[in-house]
């Protein structure tokens, strides 16, 4: 639900000269690829589409080592593939066999098919997309189980896939974890109203009260209007956009220039999920868990903000379960500081599935 906001960003960032602009980007993207490379003979570095839910889908699989656990990444957006990512998430490889998925509505799924051709694109349709990409995963590794790690909007699909599916999945890390509460949750609208009344900033302020506070009610313009709001007001946030989110995308060694475009359109295609994603009460769905259950967030998330997730993880059972916050983190915190989201992943979470390595 963050569409607007990115394609703004990428506007402010791409401003320039273009001849030099594109050269130092080509710089970028060599230098990027070749931090990427996989030369371990024990490592895997594979790509491609796989027939998921009807239509073909593009699914990497990335890692140092073959022995290592396997992390499949449900990323956020929605239509906001985490493939742009690689170069800052690479040492995570070293630990971990990395899947990641561009799901209907995203990355090169959402390019090769298009806007008409992604067929049933509902939260239960791209529910039945995950469980199909979790039995090829576990098919072409040989594991019994992998390890959910879901972002953002991702979320909201994680939290369904852990508490319905425990056979698959060795645990459940979320990070911006967005709790909605069936559009209760008001949390981040409150500080929106707080922020824009010091800024001074009257005609947002008058919109955003108008809107009212229950999300269920915005139409998709809304949506997009007070998440931008929610990004631009914050300074760590709109700093995060800029330099981690927009970067990461303008120099991907993996997204040409007709790439980029067909992400951001993807993110725009996407953004129609938002009404039905605001109707989620996650209480109501469950709050028991057969296995491990981490959040690690933000501290300083003004988009999905740690009180909320925190009141939803003091009230969840599980085996085992922790929660931490990454500071100087706002939205995309595991992306701002991959090495503090790598450090909670191998001294918290690979302890509680160190039994899970034994295969089928």
């Amino acid at each position: 639900m963050i569409g607007s906001i990115f394609a703004a960003s990428a506007a402010a960032v791409l401003a320039g000269p273009a001849i030099g602009l594109l050269g130092y980007r080509q710089l970028k993207r060599l230098s990027n690829a070749r931090s990427l490379r996989i030369t371990d003979p024990r490592g895997i570095d594979e790509s491609g589409f796989v027939r998921i839910g009807g239509i073909d889908q593009w699914i990497s699989v990335r890692g140092d080592d073959r022995d290592n656990p396997v992390i499949l990444e449900i990323h956020g957006g929605p239509g906001a593939s985490n493939h742009v990512f690689l170069p800052r998430t690479r040492a995570w490889e070293r630990h971990f066999t990395v899947v990641r998925w561009d799901m209907r509505g995203s990355g090169r799924t959402f390019a090769q098919h298009g806007p008409d051709g992604q067929g049933e694109f509902t939260l239960d349709r791209l529910h039945r997309d995950a469980l199909e990409v979790t039995e090829h995963v576990r098919a072409r590794l040989g594991v019994p189980k992998v390890l959910l790690v879901a972002n953002s909007f991702g979320t909201l699909l994680g939290l369904r896939l852990a508490r319905s599916h425990p056979e698959l999945y060795s645990a459940y890390v979320g990070t911006d974890q967005n709790i909605v509460a069936g559009g209760l949750e008001t949390s981040a609208h409150e500080a929106l109203l707080e922020r824009l009344r010091k800024a001074g900033k009257r005609k947002e302020l008058a919109e955003v009260t108008a809107m009212g506070s229950d999300g269920t009610t915005w139409t998709t313009q809304q949506w997009s209007a007070y998440n931008k709001l929610v990004i631009t007001s914050d300074p760590l946030s709109y700093d995060t956009m800029k330099t981690v989110v927009v970067r990461s995308l303008w120099f991907s060694p993996k997204h040409t220039l007709r790439g980029l475009g067909a992400y951001l359109k993807a993110m725009t295609f996407s953004e129609r999920l938002a009404r039905e994603a605001a109707t989620i009460d996650e209480w109501r769905e469950g709050t028991s868990f057969a296995i491990p259950f981490f959040v690690f967030q933000g501290a300083q998330d003004v988009l999905t903000p740690p009180g909320p997730a925190r009141r939803f993880f003091e009230d969840v059972e599980a085996p085992v379960k922790d929660f931490a916050l990454i500071d100087d983190a706002s939205h995309f915190a595991s992306f701002r500081h991959p090495g503090a989201f790598l450090d909670l992943l191998l001294t918290r979470v690979r302890p509680a599935i160190s039994h899970e390595k034994a295969r089928p």
